[in-house]
């Protein structure tokens, strides 16, 4: 099957799939420190979102630069950092708002952020990541 795809479509398929795992990680990583201070501490959980912001981001740019992407694109420079943190603070942001949306507005509880922060914030972190900022 993926021999039947171009050559463009099979680094899309692996860089997709390199990105599912190291990402995985990356949001288990976020996800369980929101979950630790939202949680288990019952602290406010837009401390629990900072909290992970900042870990995950710099775990995050180490694992995507030498692992996701490491056949896209050109040298890692300033430019490039620049926007992986800018497409971090897009991440935060997400995230920020399914916390303010599920928890503080419908009230949904403290565990209702978790599923967007897996499924939604991932997928736009991907493309944002493929298409500008590891380019």
């Amino acid at each position: 099957m993926l021999s039947s795809l171009s050559p463009e479509r099979r680094l899309v398929v692996a860089q997709l799939a390199r990105f599912v795992v190291s990402g995985a990680l990356v949001t288990a990583l976020g996800v369980s420190i929101y979950a630790f201070v939202a949680l288990l501490l019952r602290w406010n959980p837009q401390v629990g979102n900072l909290l992970s912001y900042l870990i995950a981001m710099g775990a995050g740019y180490l694992i995507h630069s030498r692992f996701s992407f490491r056949d896209h694109g050109g040298d890692r420079t300033h430019a490039t950092r620049v926007r992986f943190v800018t497409v971090s603070l897009i991440s935060y942001a997400l995230n920020t708002f399914w916390v303010w949306l599920l928890y503080s507005r419908l009230h949904l509880g403290r565990a209702a952020p978790i599923v967007p922060m897996l499924f939604v914030t991932p997928l736009v972190t991907f493309v944002l990541n493929r298409q500008w900022v590891f380019r």
